[in-house]
């Protein structure tokens, strides 16, 4: 029996839908098929509680993104000192920063894993560096074994985010879609959150830090572990030919009376492709029929960074201390604010839809950083200009999350179509990286050269473009099937 049901998948991966019959017969039943679909989708939704504990467990790669994102910044001092590179900048900036590298590697190769393994392998293969590069982290005695086991867990850093955003897309049903993707943020900031909560005891008792890191191995082998038990992404399976997995699969997710709506819009795109190589080559993301939702994606990601959020993360500290704001209680101030626009944007995103909360978070994101010029002025009382700075500050990364944040990573998913959409994600993913890198390596002399008024008026500058660019490129895909998605784009010029 399975046997044949590889030889089944095999001769699948030969021939089109068009001539492929063990299952189905589409053009002789494309008649009934479409009003199956259609009575399908007038009846009820699926359950969602179906497809929630799968997606809980892949968001389990968020909130280590998220922690190991903050987990040095309490304990950089104590690291230095027991290291031996206190008052080494240089050095105290590559321990913060390694990971963004590691994280532009994995990025990079996170859509060819993610194709060629599968979605749950990937995550698994994104939690093992995870493991590794903490456990070094935690043993290291030397700066370069620090930096090796930083380097590692980047790189776990850069496959995860990608592969989590396909994978909550594609198990996901079309009501609950934007709930879900919702969660992949909250997760980041809870990551966020619990490293500074963890690191709190670092400056009273001696090797903590150690710990900090060690700690991280918990959640990233319940990721691994994890993944045994949930369920692949159907439309991989039906890509790969193993149309029976797939249907299990999406009974598994849906339920078992939706799954003859399911496989029957992947049939009807299917017929749509036949004519596409099975590799999807760099020329093809640039310059092909797609090159154009792929600009859309990079511009998104791109726009995110330039924003200014992680200068607004960068600064915050030196934002309140001047308040009179200890740096501890602020970094929670900051932790608060981002939880609770991305609980907000989990409870609008598939009521308002993704493009309305894009166009008014990067509108307040705008309006936040004009906060922050305002407080520079010198007509300003100082406490006046210190309740703008911190009064912006705080509004800059709550409106952040309500749209800017979160919606990109579920948003791009949606508009790839299937056969492109790991490829794609990973090129737009690397350019985030890339600017992410460059806004935190340049953000402080900008700063020095440039001065806060004028470098925060370049910031709201582009989120202003920002603005521009969703009004007149990004379309809604609220309540849309995957399916129903890329149809309307195919169909369009």
């Amino acid at each position: 029996m399975l046997g044949l049901q590889r030889e089944t998948s095999s001769m699948y991966k030969r021939t089109s839908s068009r001539d492929y019959s063990p299952m189905v017969d589409v053009e002789d039943s494309s008649g009934v098929l479409e009003n199956e679909v259609n009575n399908e989708m007038e009846t009820t939704n699926p359950s969602w509680k179906c497809s929630l504990p799968h997606v809980l467990v892949a968001t389990i790669s968020s909130f280590l993104f998220g922690y190991h994102l903050g987990v040095v910044n309490e304990p950089l001092e104590s690291i230095s000192s027991d290291l031996g590179f206190s008052g080494d900048t240089l050095a105290e900036g590559l321990v913060v920063s390694v990971c963004l590298g590691g994280a532009f590697i994995g990025s990079l190769f996170s859509g060819g894993v993610a194709d060629g393994f599968g979605r749950r392998r990937a995550f698994q293969l994104c939690a093992l560096p995870m493991i590794l590069g903490a456990f070094v982290s935690g043993v290291s005695n030397s700066l370069a074994v620090m930096l090796l086991g930083r380097f590692l867990v980047g790189t776990g850093m850069g496959l995860g985010p990608p592969v989590a955003a396909l994978y909550v897309t594609e198990v996901s049903p079309a009501f609950v879609r934007g709930t879900y993707g919702s969660f992949i943020q909250i997760a980041t900031c809870l990551g966020l959150m619990a490293a500074l909560f963890i690191g709190i005891p670092v400056h009273n008792i001696t090797g903590w830090w150690r710990v900090c890191f060690w700690l991280s191995t918990i959640p990233a082998a319940l990721l691994a572990l994890g993944m045994f038990l949930c369920a692949e992404s159907p439309q991989w399976l039906f890509k790969q030919g193993k149309i029976a997995e797939a249907e299990a699969e999406f009974e598994r997710l849906l339920g078992g009376s939706h799954v003859k709506t399911a496989m029957a819009e992947l049939y009807k795109l299917d017929l749509d492709k036949t004519d596409e190589p099975d590799v999807v080559s760099l020329s093809e993301l640039l310059y092909g029929r797609h090159s154009r939702v792929v600009f859309i994606g990079s511009t998104l990601f791109a726009l995110q960074q330039l924003s200014g959020i992680n200068a607004v993360f960068y600064f915050s500290s030196t934002v309140f201390k001047s308040a009179g704001v200890p740096s501890d209680l602020g970094n929670i101030f900051v932790g608060v604010s981002n939880l609770l626009g991305s609980v907000i944007a989990m409870v609008l995103m598939d009521k308002v839809g993704r493009k309305l909360l894009l166009l008014w978070s990067f509108i307040g994101m705008a309006v936040a950083m004009a906060l922050q010029v305002g407080a520079t002025s010198s007509y300003l009382p100082h406490f006046s200009a210190l309740c703008l700075s911190v009064g912006g500050t705080l509004a800059f990364v709550l409106t952040f999350a309500l749209g800017a944040g979160p919606v990109p990573g579920l948003l791009l998913p949606e508009i790839f179509p299937s056969r492109i959409r790991a490829k794609a994600m990973a090129f737009c993913m690397s350019v985030h990286w890339v600017i992410n890198f460059f806004v935190g390596l340049l953000f402080l002399r900008l700063l020095e050269q440039l001065g806060p008024r004028l470098l925060y008026s370049m910031f709201s500058t582009f989120c202003l473009m920002a603005v521009m660019f969703v009004k007149r490129n990004v379309i809604e895909t609220k309540g849309k099937t995957l399916q129903e998605i890329e149809i309307s784009l195919l169909a369009k010029p």
